[in-house]
């Protein structure tokens, strides 16, 4: 059983005993489920996602949105306290931050906490893997009401720092094409690895974009990530395809981020094999202003994709915010500051009691 009445560092840990690993979160939902229901919150399962919801007429609403899943464990289960910190599987990424959300949902649906605003939370599946399966996707897709709102906050690890929208990304194959021959006999056949040179040499020359958005600072980034060709040790090659990321700040659409690629390889066959759109921070907006002005600091860009755009295409301000740190997610020393979960509650539990 989870005790959400427990402190918000036991409930961390209790959390990241319970393996969730991605495709094998059922047990976490039930127990997340379990836990929920007997709160004055309205609780629906789809899958392996649980949403609770508060339906008071408030003015505003916002949706706190968590992953329950991790990437494979690496004999860091179960979570250890260590002086300040907590170590263990998902402490970072993103137990931590669902710790926040459940303990949120318990002073709130316990009527311990007034919010001024209405409040659903979402507990998703399936994030750490292909965005098919994603929970969160599936229930855009699906259910895309419960996601409304005026400001969405994914608990994604962010050492406690507002991180507004997020970057675009896509992938996309440039191709040459040659002839085969003898490697022999070379001057038979056109190779199509060395044709690949101009686009080597472009990337190496290319001078990403700083653009500013809503006040932040978002670096472009064009990179390539892979390079593929050859037949065999004694072929010239016929063909060389190499995969390009680019990552686009949040004033380009998708049809943009994939023109600009094609402007950058023009001569070139060019296919965009997968692309995520970016998210507007929204930081304008009265309500994340709030929020911003609760955890206190400067709001940064943040340079990478989330979840957020999700909601970034409902046309739901939305923003990263959690206690883990992004820069120990996926390791196997992973672990959490306590003192930023602590941090985090506050910080959420001062906002949804005072805003409106």
């Amino acid at each position: 059983m989870l005790d959400l009445s427990d402190d918000v560092v036991s409930l961390t840990c209790a959390l990241v005993d319970v393996e969730s690993v991605s495709g094998q979160e059922s047990r976490l939902a039930d127990l997340v489920e379990t836990a929920l229901r007997p709160l004055e919150l309205e609780v629906e399962r789809h899958g392996n996602v649980v949403v609770a919801r508060t339906d008071s007429a408030r003015p505003a609403r916002v949706v706190l949105a968590g992953h329950l899943d991790t990437v494979p464990i690496a004999a860091n289960v179960p979570s250890v306290r260590d002086g300040d910190v907590l170590r263990g599987c998902g402490t970072s990424d993103m137990k931590s931050g669902v710790a926040v959300a459940l303990r949120l949902a318990q002073l709130i649906g316990s009527g311990a906490v007034a919010p001024g605003v209405d409040v659903t939370w979402i507990f998703y599946d399936c994030e750490e893997v292909e965005a098919a399966r994603n929970g969160l996707g599936r229930l855009a897709r699906e259910r895309r009401e419960l996601l409304s709102g005026d400001l969405a906050i994914l608990l994604e690890p962010t050492s406690g720092v507002v991180e507004g929208g997020c970057q675009g990304t896509l992938r996309a194959l440039v191709r040459t094409a040659g002839k085969r021959a003898h490697s022999a006999r070379s001057w038979l056949g056109v190779n199509a690895i060395h044709a690949a040179a101009p686009i080597l040499s472009t990337l190496a020359g290319y001078e990403a974009r700083v653009v500013e958005v809503d006040g932040l600072t978002y670096r472009e980034g064009l990179n390539a990530v892979a390079i593929s060709g050859g037949v065999a040790g004694n072929v010239v090659p016929d063909e060389c395809v190499v995969t390009v990321n680019h990552r686009f700040a949040p004033d380009r659409s998708e049809d943009d981020g994939a023109a600009h690629v094609r402007d950058v390889f023009a001569g070139f066959e060019v296919e965009i094999v997968d692309s995520a759109p970016a998210a507007r921070p929204g930081l304008d907006r009265p309500l994340a202003a709030a929020f911003l002005r609760a955890v206190g600091g400067e709001a940064s860009a943040k340079l990478g994709w989330t979840d957020v755009a999700r909601f970034g295409a409902l046309g739901v301000p939305a923003v990263n915010f959690g206690p883990g740190d992004p820069n120990l997610a996926h390791t196997v020393d992973e672990h959490v500051r306590i003192d930023k979960i602590i941090a985090a509650e506050q910080a959420l539990t001062r906002f949804l009691a005072t805003s409106s």
